[in-house]
Protein backbone atom coordinates (compact mmCIF):
# COMPACT_ATOMS: atom_id res chain seq x y z
CA UNK A 1 0.00 0.00 0.00
CA UNK A 2 1.14 3.35 -0.54
CA UNK A 3 -0.58 6.17 0.16
CA UNK A 4 -0.68 9.47 -2.22
CA UNK A 5 -3.39 12.06 -0.54
CA UNK A 6 -5.85 12.43 2.11
CA UNK A 7 -9.36 13.99 2.56
CA UNK A 8 -8.62 15.79 5.60
CA UNK A 9 -8.27 19.49 5.19
CA UNK A 10 -5.80 22.00 6.87
CA UNK A 11 -6.90 25.46 8.17
CA UNK A 12 -3.37 27.00 8.18
CA UNK A 13 -0.48 25.97 5.50
CA UNK A 14 1.57 22.81 7.19
CA UNK A 15 5.00 26.00 6.93
CA UNK A 16 6.93 23.26 9.78
CA UNK A 17 6.09 20.26 7.71
CA UNK A 18 7.42 21.58 4.33
CA UNK A 19 10.20 22.73 6.47
CA UNK A 20 11.38 19.33 7.87
CA UNK A 21 10.92 17.94 4.22
CA UNK A 22 13.14 21.48 2.99
CA UNK A 23 16.08 19.91 5.64
CA UNK A 24 16.07 16.55 5.09
CA UNK A 25 16.14 16.57 1.25
CA UNK A 26 18.93 19.64 1.19
CA UNK A 27 21.21 17.40 3.58
CA UNK A 28 20.46 14.35 1.47
CA UNK A 29 21.92 16.15 -1.42
CA UNK A 30 24.44 17.61 -0.15
CA UNK A 31 25.56 14.80 1.54
CA UNK A 32 25.75 13.06 -1.95
CA UNK A 33 27.68 16.08 -3.40
CA UNK A 34 29.88 16.57 -0.81
CA UNK A 35 29.13 20.02 0.05
CA UNK A 36 28.91 19.96 3.57
CA UNK A 37 32.76 19.40 3.77
CA UNK A 38 32.36 16.37 6.14
CA UNK A 39 34.49 13.45 5.93
CA UNK A 40 32.39 10.52 4.21
CA UNK A 41 32.54 6.33 3.51
CA UNK A 42 31.03 6.02 0.03
CA UNK A 43 29.16 2.91 -0.77
CA UNK A 44 27.20 1.66 -4.02
CA UNK A 45 27.45 5.20 -5.01
CA UNK A 46 25.62 6.67 -1.75
CA UNK A 47 27.38 8.76 0.36
CA UNK A 48 27.17 8.96 4.30
CA UNK A 49 28.51 10.65 7.20
CA UNK A 50 28.77 8.07 9.76
CA UNK A 51 30.43 9.79 12.91
CA UNK A 52 26.63 11.60 12.67
CA UNK A 53 24.51 8.09 12.42
CA UNK A 54 23.08 6.74 15.79
CA UNK A 55 25.22 3.87 16.92
CA UNK A 56 22.96 1.55 19.48
CA UNK A 57 26.55 0.23 21.16
CA UNK A 58 28.03 4.11 21.56
CA UNK A 59 24.79 5.09 23.26
CA UNK A 60 24.25 2.35 25.71
CA UNK A 61 27.95 1.38 26.52
CA UNK A 62 27.44 -2.40 25.29
CA UNK A 63 29.27 -4.08 22.63
CA UNK A 64 32.65 -3.38 20.76
CA UNK A 65 32.00 0.50 19.74
CA UNK A 66 34.30 3.23 19.99
CA UNK A 67 33.07 6.79 19.45
CA UNK A 68 34.14 8.49 16.03
CA UNK A 69 36.27 11.31 16.85
CA UNK A 70 35.54 14.76 15.70
CA UNK A 71 31.54 14.21 15.80
CA UNK A 72 29.39 15.54 18.35
CA UNK A 73 28.69 13.91 21.32
CA UNK A 74 26.69 10.85 21.39
CA UNK A 75 23.76 12.18 22.31
CA UNK A 76 23.32 14.44 19.10
CA UNK A 77 23.72 11.86 16.77
CA UNK A 78 19.90 10.89 17.71
CA UNK A 79 19.27 14.36 16.60
CA UNK A 80 21.51 14.54 13.55
CA UNK A 81 21.22 10.81 12.31
CA UNK A 82 17.49 11.51 11.86
CA UNK A 83 18.04 13.96 9.13
CA UNK A 84 20.07 11.21 7.14
CA UNK A 85 18.98 8.91 4.46
CA UNK A 86 20.21 5.77 2.92
CA UNK A 87 18.85 6.11 -0.69
CA UNK A 88 16.81 8.33 -2.50
CA UNK A 89 14.05 5.83 -1.85
CA UNK A 90 14.46 5.68 1.56
CA UNK A 91 14.40 9.51 1.53
CA UNK A 92 11.31 9.65 -0.58
CA UNK A 93 9.89 7.26 1.25
CA UNK A 94 9.79 8.80 4.34
CA UNK A 95 8.67 12.17 2.75
CA UNK A 96 5.96 11.31 1.12
CA UNK A 97 4.24 9.79 4.51
CA UNK A 98 5.59 13.02 6.35
CA UNK A 99 3.52 15.26 3.92
CA UNK A 100 0.45 13.29 3.42
CA UNK A 101 -0.23 12.60 7.64
CA UNK A 102 1.69 15.21 8.75
CA UNK A 103 0.48 18.41 7.75
CA UNK A 104 -2.86 17.43 9.34
CA UNK A 105 -0.73 16.48 12.87
CA UNK A 106 1.15 19.87 12.56
CA UNK A 107 -2.50 21.84 12.30
CA UNK A 108 -3.78 19.87 15.10
CA UNK A 109 -1.21 20.64 17.35
CA UNK A 110 0.20 24.14 16.16
CA UNK A 111 3.85 24.19 15.18
CA UNK A 112 6.12 24.38 18.45
CA UNK A 113 3.99 21.16 19.94
CA UNK A 114 4.24 19.36 16.47
CA UNK A 115 7.79 20.00 16.15
CA UNK A 116 8.42 18.51 20.06
CA UNK A 117 6.13 16.09 18.92
CA UNK A 118 8.17 14.83 16.29
CA UNK A 119 11.78 15.29 17.50
CA UNK A 120 10.66 12.91 21.04
CA UNK A 121 9.15 9.98 18.34
CA UNK A 122 12.14 10.38 16.39
CA UNK A 123 14.36 9.54 20.24
CA UNK A 124 11.68 7.30 21.57
CA UNK A 125 12.20 5.29 17.89
CA UNK A 126 15.72 4.93 18.37
CA UNK A 127 15.16 3.98 22.13
CA UNK A 128 13.52 1.07 20.95
CA UNK A 129 15.78 0.31 18.77
CA UNK A 130 18.52 0.12 21.20
CA UNK A 131 16.16 -1.37 23.51
CA UNK A 132 16.34 -4.56 21.14
CA UNK A 133 19.70 -4.87 20.21
CA UNK A 134 21.75 -2.55 22.37
CA UNK A 135 25.12 -3.58 21.68
CA UNK A 136 24.56 -3.49 18.13
CA UNK A 137 27.17 -1.33 15.93
CA UNK A 138 25.12 -0.48 12.92
CA UNK A 139 24.17 3.10 12.31
CA UNK A 140 20.71 3.91 12.51
CA UNK A 141 19.72 6.46 10.30
CA UNK A 142 16.77 7.97 8.85
CA UNK A 143 13.08 10.21 9.65
CA UNK A 144 11.15 6.84 9.88
CA UNK A 145 11.08 7.17 13.52
CA UNK A 146 9.46 10.60 13.98
CA UNK A 147 7.41 9.90 10.43
CA UNK A 148 6.49 6.71 12.58
CA UNK A 149 5.44 8.87 15.37
CA UNK A 150 3.18 11.05 13.04
CA UNK A 151 1.46 7.94 11.92
CA UNK A 152 0.31 6.76 15.24
CA UNK A 153 -0.77 10.15 15.89
CA UNK A 154 -2.99 10.25 12.98
CA UNK A 155 -4.29 6.88 13.04
CA UNK A 156 -5.84 8.27 16.95
CA UNK A 157 -6.78 11.22 15.82
CA UNK A 158 -8.23 10.76 11.95
CA UNK A 159 -9.23 7.05 12.46
CA UNK A 160 -12.09 7.31 9.96
CA UNK A 161 -10.42 9.65 7.21
CA UNK A 162 -9.70 8.47 3.74
CA UNK A 163 -6.74 7.79 2.45
CA UNK A 164 -6.08 7.25 -1.51
CA UNK A 165 -3.84 4.71 -1.78
CA UNK A 166 -1.96 2.48 -4.41
CA UNK A 167 -2.28 -0.98 -4.33
CA UNK A 168 0.58 -3.14 -6.60
CA UNK A 169 -0.92 -6.62 -7.89
CA UNK A 170 2.45 -8.24 -9.84
CA UNK A 171 2.37 -5.71 -12.61
CA UNK A 172 -0.84 -3.82 -12.40
CA UNK A 173 -1.74 -1.22 -10.00
CA UNK A 174 -4.84 0.54 -8.80
CA UNK A 175 -6.05 3.42 -6.31
CA UNK A 176 -8.33 2.33 -3.45
CA UNK A 177 -9.93 5.04 -0.75
CA UNK A 178 -9.80 3.43 2.38
CA UNK A 179 -9.89 4.24 5.73
CA UNK A 180 -6.64 5.52 7.98
CA UNK A 181 -7.04 2.75 9.97
CA UNK A 182 -7.00 0.61 7.29
CA UNK A 183 -4.00 1.74 5.49
CA UNK A 184 -2.08 2.74 9.13
CA UNK A 185 -3.04 -0.31 10.91
CA UNK A 186 -1.44 -2.61 7.85
CA UNK A 187 1.63 -0.58 7.92
CA UNK A 188 2.01 -0.98 11.61
CA UNK A 189 1.22 -4.94 11.49
CA UNK A 190 3.88 -5.02 8.64
CA UNK A 191 6.39 -3.45 10.83
CA UNK A 192 5.41 -5.52 13.68
CA UNK A 193 5.84 -9.05 11.58
CA UNK A 194 9.05 -7.78 9.58
CA UNK A 195 10.37 -6.95 13.04
CA UNK A 196 9.62 -10.88 14.64
CA UNK A 197 11.08 -12.34 11.21
CA UNK A 198 14.31 -10.35 12.06
CA UNK A 199 14.53 -10.66 15.87
CA UNK A 200 14.25 -14.80 14.89
CA UNK A 201 16.65 -14.84 12.01
CA UNK A 202 19.57 -16.71 11.85
CA UNK A 203 22.34 -14.52 13.28
CA UNK A 204 19.47 -12.14 14.39
CA UNK A 205 20.04 -9.94 11.28
CA UNK A 206 18.21 -6.81 11.08
CA UNK A 207 18.18 -6.79 7.35
CA UNK A 208 19.59 -3.34 7.15
CA UNK A 209 15.91 -1.45 8.16
CA UNK A 210 15.01 -0.49 12.10
CA UNK A 211 11.37 -2.13 12.06
CA UNK A 212 11.97 -1.60 16.03
CA UNK A 213 12.39 2.06 15.52
CA UNK A 214 9.47 1.81 13.46
CA UNK A 215 7.32 0.53 15.97
CA UNK A 216 8.39 2.49 19.16
CA UNK A 217 7.59 5.66 17.09
CA UNK A 218 4.08 4.53 16.33
CA UNK A 219 3.42 3.79 19.69
CA UNK A 220 4.77 7.00 21.00
CA UNK A 221 2.88 8.63 18.99
CA UNK A 222 -0.45 6.88 19.75
CA UNK A 223 0.74 7.19 23.72
CA UNK A 224 0.82 10.69 23.34
CA UNK A 225 -0.98 12.29 20.41
CA UNK A 226 -4.21 13.13 23.10
CA UNK A 227 -0.82 15.15 24.93
CA UNK A 228 0.00 17.53 22.05
CA UNK A 229 -3.36 17.71 19.92
CA UNK A 230 -5.21 20.44 20.86
CA UNK A 231 -7.04 21.61 17.71
CA UNK A 232 -8.20 18.31 15.70
CA UNK A 233 -10.95 18.25 13.81
CA UNK A 234 -13.96 16.46 13.75
CA UNK A 235 -14.16 13.28 10.94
Amino acid sequence: MIPIRDNIPTDRPPVLTLALIAANCAVYFLLQNGLLGLPQEGQGGTWNVPQYAAIPCELTGQGACRVASGGPIDALTVLTAMFMHGSILHLGGNMLFLWIFGNNIEDAMGRARYLIFYVLGGVAAFAAQALIDPSSAVPTIGASGAVAAVLGGYLLTYPRARVATVIVIIFFFTIFELPAVVVLGFWFVQQVAFGYFDLTAPGGEAGGVAYFAHIGGFVFGMALIRVFATRAKAV
